[in-house]
């Protein structure tokens, strides 16, 4: 479920939504690094304040959701998407997916502007919307043990507590939007899990061949790449786990 065994082709095709929204941060966090005088002004316009949101600049209410404020941000929050989106884009399908993201991510910036009490304050980054995705997962992990494997349950809970207890230590966090957005996403399990199957790789591995040109050679041989990689999986997982959280106490450094 969370193991990415695809190809990136295979990920661009069976997941688009993740890579548009991955591409799309990725780009806007280029332009807003090393590109001065654009950059600066899709920065200034895009970010979350409190002050200009006052002002009645309400785009605010969702433009943060796409901008990030350095290497450690934007590696931390597209690490966290590419291994826990996917799953989710399967199941939910693209419409409900992207009603949980964004709905996460503006309910964070707007609860974060309604709790704020600096009219000063200023924000950025998907991090509302990202705590959504593992909002909704907790919901499986409590009230839908159908659409979850106790494995991956303990892997949420173990992700969930450590990115919350982060969200305290770290300097420089938007601790409402981590926090709501969370709330956001859990909120919205009861009407987006109906009639949800679970995530299954098998319809991976039966379309994998249209994004792979040559399968036809040898039918078998995802089989036999599986079985392969199969002794590895689980130091994946322990290593996707190690990785994000470095990558979230580095990110408090930069």
């Amino acid at each position: 479920m969370f193991i990415r065994t695809e190809s990136f082709k295979g990920f661009l095709h069976f997941y688009p939504l993740v890579s548009i929204i991955i591409a799309v941060q990725i780009g806007i966090w280029l332009l807003t690094a090393f590109v001065p005088v654009i950059g600066d002004w899709v920065y200034y316009y895009g970010l979350g304040s409190n002050y200009l949101i006052d002002q009645g600049e309400y785009w605010r209410l969702i433009t943060p959701i796409f901008l990030h404020s350095g290497v450690g941000h934007i590696a931390f929050n597209s690490f966290a998407l590419v291994i826990f989106a996917p799953a989710l884009e399967q199941m939910l399908g693209k419409l409900r997916f992207l009603l949980v993201y964004f709905f996460a991510g503006i309910a964070a910036n707007i609860l974060t502007y309604v709790v704020e009490p600096s009219p000063t304050y200023v924000h950025v980054g998907a991090s509302g919307a990202i705590f959504g995705l593992f909002g909704l997962y907790l919901f499986m992990v409590f009230f839908e043990k159908r659409l979850i494997d106790p494995q991956n349950a303990k892997l949420i809970l173990i992700i969930s507590v450590i990115s919350l207890v982060m969200t305290f230590l770290r300097d420089n966090i938007n601790i409402a939007g981590h926090i709501f957005g969370f709330i956001g996403g859990f909120a919205l399990g009861p009407v987006l899990l109906k009639n949800v199957e679970p995530f299954s790789p098998r319809k991976y591995i039966r379309r994998r061949k249209v994004v792979d040109d040559d399968i036809g050679f040898d039918p078998n041989r995802w089989n036999k790449k599986r079985y392969r990689y199969k002794p590895y999986l689980k130091p994946i997982v322990v290593g996707a786990l190690i990785i994000l959280v470095l990558l979230g106490l580095i990110s408090s450094f930069l």
